[in-house]
């Protein structure tokens, strides 16, 4: 029969968001004063040069990209330090060695990255509300891309944690690869405006099908079918859950 450690879950869980209210001027400030900058750039600046994109004004369109980046930097960020950390101070040892299985720990670290995340996304959606007429079509669908897309780069947070040797490597993969698959997603734009090359390129980033269920949520509409960006989220999920699981059973790069 499987039992779980709800206490233990409980005490990495509220361990790594007390963390996060300690740091809230870099949690919490940092996205709100970035995402205020590029409202200020792409939404009044570029955007009183581009009128409407499928009848939506260029304003309101970036909302959904913004969320996007939001979810991707957060919890990416959030999963990887909290396991790092442990990993750079010793502490690791002391987990690995706790009455917590591994897919324990995963769930901890994974529900405390995804539940920041979440917080700051929000927030980054009250941010939005002075600058554009914000409109979510769709909010229980929301809910639920918010939850599953904050899930997955918590996935992937963890492995890069897990992986990285030194703080410049922790950095390497979100600045090198994810910020510019995100920006390169349909974030800022519609991938229906690329030349058919590109726009054939471009369906190769699983970020477009997330950014694009986001923009569902709020319009009705996106760059891709909906059960597109579902299948793609629960084929990420399932892959990076397997990894993590495997990596915390086996104890690879966290034993050694």
């Amino acid at each position: 029969m499987l039992t779980v450690n709800i206490y233990a879950i409980r005490a990495l869980y509220s361990t790594e968001m007390a963390r996060t209210w300690r740091t809230a001027m870099q949690n919490v400030l940092a996205p709100v004063i970035s995402t205020t900058l590029y409202f200020v750039v792409f939404g009044s600046a570029i955007g009183s040069k581009i009128s409407t994109i499928n009848g939506i004004s260029y304003g309101n369109f970036i909302v959904p990209g913004l969320v996007m980046l939001c979810l991707q930097t957060q919890s990416v960020s959030n999963a990887s330090y909290a396991i790092y950390f442990p990993k750079f101070t010793g502490a690791v040892f002391e987990l690995l060695s706790a009455p917590i299985s591994h897919w324990e720990v995963a769930t901890a670290y994974v529900a405390a990255s995804s539940t920041k995340s979440i917080i700051v996304s929000i927030i980054i959606l009250l941010t939005a509300i002075p600058f554009v007429n914000l409109h979510i079509l769709h909010p229980l669908w929301l809910l639920v891309f918010l939850l599953t897309i904050s899930v997955n780069f918590s996935l992937l947070g963890l492995l890069i944690g897990i992986l990285a040797n030194s703080f410049e490597k922790l950095q390497l993969i979100p600045l090198l690869i994810l910020t510019p698959l995100t920006f390169l997603g349909g974030s800022f734009y519609s991938v229906n405006m690329l030349p058919s090359a590109w726009k054939f390129a471009t369906m190769f980033n699983p970020i477009v099908y997330l950014v694009s269920g986001l923009r569902w949520c709020f319009y009705g509409f996106g760059d891709t079918q909906l059960i597109n960006s579902l299948a793609v989220i629960a084929s990420l999920f399932s892959v990076l859950l397997a990894i993590v699981a495997w990596i915390f059973r086996s104890g690879y790069r966290l034993k050694r």
